[in-house]
């Protein structure tokens, strides 16, 4: 069955999925929580909510987007009306992680089938039960052969990038980017890449101190810290530091409580491999706040650390955890000599009153997205590409460009036959001086 050609079967399809994700709002929620104890709250801010308005939104403009685009076309062409055709890739192969495990499986989905793709995905065998209400999902709204879940562990994500596919789009961490990037190389297969980073949070003197505490502390914990836009660590001015830890163990206490180990609000980390990985990293002499830790349940108190040198364990990868080091700063050229012993990140904060001082910061240092005087939140506007640059990530979507990343442009020249000029054609005597006048005229 060929999917490329009819838009108005795409549309219906989706339509299909969406009403569906609907009926299993409940169910994914509570998938969700029994996978890593992800609160309620945030299942529906960060997954079914946004998964919703996604289809919502390709649905409404799923036409338009396939629409041929005509552009102006080239004087040297003239008579001649120019266009750009979007045709899908064919075949694509979807990787989703485990930290957003609905909506990083689901968002990119929706565009490659909107684009008129065939999909095969392979949710993440670290959240079982979210994958297999994705499976079921999935399986009651697509023909066999138009989407497939694949579900399994790393075996079978080998096997599956060992065969050949026209796009493949993978969200997860750097390392196995690389793996997912030199299988692609071996076919030359176009890719995307939603990797990570240390993600730096500036804070500076001008700072609304309180309210930057807040919005960093739902930033970070929420999910538990495992965001891939979560502020890794902090960058603060010297002599505000005092006063911003205070704040910062205000707000996880008036988040979650004196005892963040039973708030409802708190997810678990994904399983006892990363528990211990962020354990390690934990040095206890350096804590400031929390640190409490528990293996049974996969669990890691909000902390706080004192952080004074980046050649700590904590400070050599992406965190990925609920774990925040408190770095300082007395100038830019301190700020610069941090930032810049990293890959450019995923995402870069600031606190800041001081607009010389932003500009400056977003300006000189490269990193995906990110926001000023809050974390987390530029991931929402779908108007704006997400992704991330270098070592952060290859590629960007969301919103219309998502349904351009899974397509083909094909540019196409219709010339008209009522007027052929000579200059362009053999033999060329005697032409040269002039088609040098036309061309710098150009």
């Amino acid at each position: 069955m060929s999917y490329k050609i009819d838009v108005g079967f795409r549309k219906k399809t989706l339509i299909k999925l969406l009403n569906a994700v609907i009926v299993y709002e409940n169910e994914i929620i509570q998938a969700l929580y029994d996978d890593f104890k992800k609160p309620a709250f945030e299942a529906v801010l960060t997954e079914t909510s946004y998964v919703i308005s996604e289809l919502k939104d390709t649905i409404k403009n799923i036409k338009s987007w396939a629409k041929p685009k005509r552009v102006f076309p080239s004087l040297l062409n003239f008579p001649s009306t120019d266009f750009i055709y979007k045709e899908p890739y064919g075949k694509v192969l979807i990787l989703s992680p485990w930290n957003y495990p609905f909506q990083l499986a689901l968002c990119p989905l929706i565009s490659a089938v909107a684009a008129g793709n065939q999909v095969v995905l392979k949710p993440s065998e670290l959240t079982p039960k979210t994958s297999e209400i994705i499976a079921k999902i999935i399986s009651k709204v697509f023909e066999k052969n138009h989407v497939d879940v694949i579900e399994g562990g790393i075996e079978v994500s080998q096997k599956l990038l060992s065969e050949r596919w026209d796009y493949i789009f993978f969200t997860g961490s750097v390392d196995v980017g690389k793996i997912v990037a030199k299988a692609a190389a071996e076919n030359l297969t176009p890719v995307t890449l939603e990797l990570g980073g240390k993600n730096p949070c500036i804070i500076d003197e001008t700072a609304n101190l309180k309210l930057a505490a807040r919005r960093i502390v739902w930033g970070k914990f929420m999910n538990a810290g495992q965001t891939c836009i979560a502020p890794d660590y902090i960058l603060i001015q010297k002599d505000m530091k005092k006063h911003f830890v205070t704040y910062l163990k205000e707000e996880i206490t008036q988040a979650y409580s004196e005892n963040p180990s039973e708030s409802p609000d708190f997810a678990r980390i994904i399983n006892t491999k990363n528990w211990q990985r962020l354990v390690d990293r934990i040095d206890p002499e350096k804590v400031l706040f929390g640190g409490q830790t528990n293996i049974e349940n996969c669990y890691i108190a909000p902390t706080l650390i004192d952080e004074t040198s980046i050649d700590t364990l904590i400070m050599k990868e992406e965190i990925f955890g609920p774990i925040l080091p408190i770095l300082t700063y007395e100038n830019e050229a301190e700020i610069e000599a941090i930032i810049s012993k990293y890959e450019k990140p995923l995402a870069l904060y600031v606190f800041t009153e001081n607009h010389a001082f932003y500009k400056t910061i977003i300006q000189k240092y490269s990193f995906g997205g990110g926001c000023i005087n809050d974390t987390v939140v530029h991931f929402s506007n779908k108007r704006l590409p997400f992704g991330g640059v270098g070592h952060s990530g290859i590629g960007a979507y969301h919103g219309s460009l998502s349904f351009d990343v899974f397509s083909h442009k094909k540019s196409i020249v219709k010339k008209a036959n009522w007027l052929d000029l000579p200059m362009r054609y053999a033999p060329y005597k005697d032409k040269l001086a002039t088609i040098k006048k036309i061309l710098k005229w150009l």
